[in-house]
């Protein structure tokens, strides 16, 4: 019989906490990506400048995620090491939103792309003070092994409303019963977007518990050592996670998973308006948003509930491969389901596409906390802040990549929203092809550097036991 203690329970309430911070951590960014197509579509941006946009303020947020990680993994406080950091991003993260959409048409096209492109350097500063810490948080709540794939379905299950929620914009935006147009719409929505998302980013700092830290032997974070926290932070933290194999897997198949699903995600509205619709915005009613609606909604009800209860039965590595080899089959569908005057037949694509993206974090986010074990037992530090920071640079930089690649294949595929469609017919398969096979081919290489993932859960207890064990001679 193991003589391992862990954390094992967590109370819901306290999960819960955690899991409305990510409804803000997710509802910032979906809406986002919905709101980004007014800046092609309605004020004239031009693909270079989706490219850059999308690009630069997220290569800014993945850089100063690994330092807000060392800074939060040090904080001496009576708050403990997270909270007042997720409290004063979530603040700064609503205030920036609201700012970052009062574009008005009538000023040129360069002074909105300026004054966008600066706003949103505020707007991920705001997201990287808020996130690592929070993200932190949550691999901190529990030790155990099954739990913490237990926190991270809650929190997903609630972070992945705002995938249900956010497609619906799509049609109040472009509904004249609602809006004029869809610029008034997005200078008008941001508001009403921040301030509920704010509130529920400042949820896990207000209610989620933490012990003092003024006691802790942690690092000095003054001006003087700036210098060397630099150094440790963007070279020795990063040498010493990639050291660990496993984690270095966890990256390289998050980033080739999530940024290709990305890349393709921002052409959904064209996709389904051009090649369905014949460009016809208003005729396309609902099934935009009732393609991440259902996308989401079938992820929240079906692919999670189904992911934690497979992750329990057959380990987490053949519950990751299993969930994405489903997705494939998703991306296949999509490609034939996609039929000019019959948008209802890619529904049946639905449930399949929506097990790749859908089953990620909340089993990669568990297999982080599991690594982060093996690095305590090999460092004797506790670095959530900054594998949590490394992991979602990772995803950041991808996003970025993403982003601008998004911008690239509408350049290269000739794709423009002001032409007719049957003028640009092969622009928009091009752009089909890509939302169908582009994912996959990311899909397909992350399954391959996952089949010999080896941390299992008597792998997991064993660490974990060590640490006890380790601890209780400390301590006498």
């Amino acid at each position: 019989m193991s003589s391992i203690k862990t954390k094992k329970k967590i109370p819901l309430g306290q999960k819960v906490a955690f899991g409305v911070g990510m409804l803000a951590n997710q509802m910032f960014p979906a809406i986002l990506g919905i709101f980004m197509v007014v800046l092609v579509q309605d004020l004239g941006f031009s693909g270079w400048m989706w490219s850059l946009i999308y690009f630069f303020p997220r290569i800014f947020d993945a850089i100063t995620d690994p330092l807000m990680g060392y800074i939060s993994d040090n904080t001496k406080s009576k708050y403990g090491r997270r909270k007042q950091y997720v409290f004063i991003g979530a603040t700064l993260m609503g205030i920036a939103y609201v700012f970052m959409w009062q574009l008005f048409k009538e000023n040129t096209l360069e002074y909105n792309f300026w004054y966008f492109f600066l706003w949103s350097l505020v707007f991920y500063l705001g997201l990287t003070i808020f996130s690592v810490p929070y993200v932190a948080m949550g691999y901190e709540m529990s030790d155990d092994f099954h739990e913490r794939t237990n926190i991270m379905a809650i929190a997903q299950w609630i972070g992945q409303w705002a995938w249900v929620i956010a497609p619906l914009f799509w049609i109040i935006m472009y509904d004249p019963n609602w809006f004029p147009s869809a610029e008034v719409a997005a200078r008008e929505l941001a508001i009403w977007v921040a301030i509920p998302c704010t509130i529920c980013a400042l949820i896990p700092a207000i209610f989620i518990k933490s012990e003092s830290t003024l006691n802790k032997n942690y690092e000095p974070i003054n001006y003087t050592n700036i210098g060397n926290s630099l150094k440790k932070t963007y070279y020795y933290s990063f040498v010493e996670a990639f050291k660990l194999r496993e984690f270095r897997k966890l990256c390289a198949a998050t980033f080739l998973i999530f940024n290709a699903f990305n890349t393709v995600a921002a052409l959904t509205f064209f996709v389904i308006v051009y090649k369905l619709f014949n460009g016809d915005a208003g005729a396309s009613g609902i099934w935009v948003s009732l393609f991440g609606c259902l996308g989401a909604l079938g992820t929240t009800f079906v692919v999670i509930p189904t992911v934690t209860w497979m992750s329990k039965k057959m380990g987490k590595k053949n519950a990751f491969l299993l969930s994405q080899g489903i997705s494939i089959v998703g991306y296949i569908l999509l490609w034939f389901l996609f039929v000019p005057g019959k948008p209802w037949l890619y529904i049946f694509a639905l449930p399949f596409f929506s097990f790749g993206i859908g089953s990620l974090f909340t089993i990669m986010m568990s297999m982080t906390a599991d690594v982060i074990d093996i690095d305590e037992l090999n460092s004797g530090l506790r670095r959530e802040g900054i594998f949590g920071a490394i992991y979602w640079w990772m995803v950041k930089v991808g996003f970025a990549i993403a982003g601008a690649l998004s911008g690239v294949i509408i350049t290269l595929v000739g794709f423009n929203p002001d032409l007719a469609t049957t003028d640009q017919e092969t622009a928009v398969d091009g752009l089909h092809a890509f939302f169908c096979f582009f994912p996959m081919a990311g899909t397909l290489l992350a399954m391959l550097i996952m089949r010999n993932y080896d941390v299992t859960e008597e792998k997991a207890n064993r660490i974990r036991e060590e640490l006890e064990q380790r601890k209780n001679l400390l301590d006498k």
